[in-house]
């Protein structure tokens, strides 16, 4: 069938990802970094190129034409995770990268199934500081790390 759903949506990605690459070199580059290895349009060139490959495959060899399979799926949990999710992204400026990132893995660990407070504290908390640590000290990205009302002097 020449026109069947896989290679409607395939279409549908390949119209998005040409456009998306398109608009991504619309992205304004400081001077110093016209020669660098990684730059604030890498990663959407990548993924410009992925998207494209992956719709042409689509294209070329849609899939069989099962009916997705629905049930099976715990979907009060998925549910649950996005509101975690979302009540993270409200919350990470208000309470800081370090307590809103590690609130959210906690969360996340125990919906998944963990029971130990002290393995949630001791795998989330040090994970999130790390994490700071890298972007901060190794790669100069400076995150927020503490809410507004535990820092001195402002």
């Amino acid at each position: 069938m020449l026109f069947s759903k896989d290679r409607i949506g395939g279409a549908l990605l390949l119209i998005f990802c040409i456009t998306y690459g398109l608009l991504s070199q619309n992205i304004t580059l400081l001077p110093i970094q016209a020669k660098a290895a990684f730059t604030a349009r890498t990663m959407p060139e990548v993924l410009t190129v992925l998207g494209i490959g992956l719709s042409m495959l689509v294209l070329i060899f849609p899939g069989a034409h099962e009916r997705p399979q629905l049930r099976g799926f715990n979907w009060g949990t998925a549910a649950l995770f996005l509101i975690i999710m979302s009540a993270y992204g409200l919350t990470v400026r208000p309470l800081g990268f370090i307590l809103s990132t590690s609130l959210f893995l906690i969360a996340g660990f125990a919906l998944l199934g963990e029971r130990s407070p002290i393995r949630l504290f001791l795998v989330a908390v040090p994970l999130v500081v790390a994490f700071w640590v890298l972007m901060t000290q190794g790669l100069d990205v400076f995150i927020e790390p503490l809410p507004w009302f535990l820092k001195g002097g402002d």
